[in-house]
């Protein structure tokens, strides 16, 4: 059975000023499509063709690079997607609430700490990747992975349950910032949509 690309869970335009339509459209209709269409060409006739994507993902240590890096990316920008949301009325920053609040104090002193951790792993991230931030063991810990690799990947450096993950591949930022990643990670606040990362906490 297929895979399938989703439509974004919002308009193409919700996310602006602090990412933009054209990204958007870009983004998902181009590079996230071409992720699935080239998931689906690796597993044809192979005995992957009926596994989950999430059991595709755990064992990306034993299948084809192909079926890895196309499956990480399916699996990495459809998690990233329902991770956003349309910012509000106000140019505040999005900021998490209750338990999430907590755990997240507990664990790295402070939200603003947290968000400079987080933002160093993107920084830090050589080339393309992503920054996470996870459970492990009951806390919550900031990593990151190269490519399409994610902390549920039995490759992972630092394994654990993804709760916020954010794209540092260069399509997902450069036409509005450029180079400019530290721009991009600063930005990318106002849109977080911190419902759906304590959902998954």
């Amino acid at each position: 059975m297929a895979f399938t690309l989703a439509p974004l869970p919002y308009a193409y335009d919700a996310l602006e000023p602090y990412i933009d339509i054209t990204t958007m459209q870009i983004h998902h209709d181009k590079h996230h499509q071409a992720y699935v269409d080239n998931l689906n060409k690796a597993i044809a006739g192979t005995p992957h063709e009926n596994k989950s994507l999430e059991e595709l993902v755990a064992a990306a240590g034993s299948i084809s690079p192909a079926v890895r890096n196309n499956g990480g990316g399916h699996w990495n920008h459809d998690f990233f997607w329902n991770s956003l949301k349309k910012p509000g009325n106000t140019d505040a920053i999005n900021a998490p609430s209750g338990k999430l609040a907590d755990a997240i104090n507990e664990a790295f002193g402070s939200f603003d700490t947290f968000k400079e951790k987080f933002a160093n792993a993107g920084m830090t991230r050589f080339g393309s990747g992503w920054a996470w931030l996870i459970a492990k063991d009951g806390k919550l810990e900031i990593t990151s992975t190269p490519n399409q690799d994610n902390p549920l990947m039995d490759v992972a450096e630092v394994k654990g349950t993804p709760l916020l993950g954010v794209d540092v591949w260069e399509h997902a930022y450069y036409l509005k910032y450029q180079n400019k990643r530290a721009d991009y990670l600063s930005s990318i606040w106002h849109v977080i949509n911190w419902d759906a990362v304590a959902a998954r906490f």
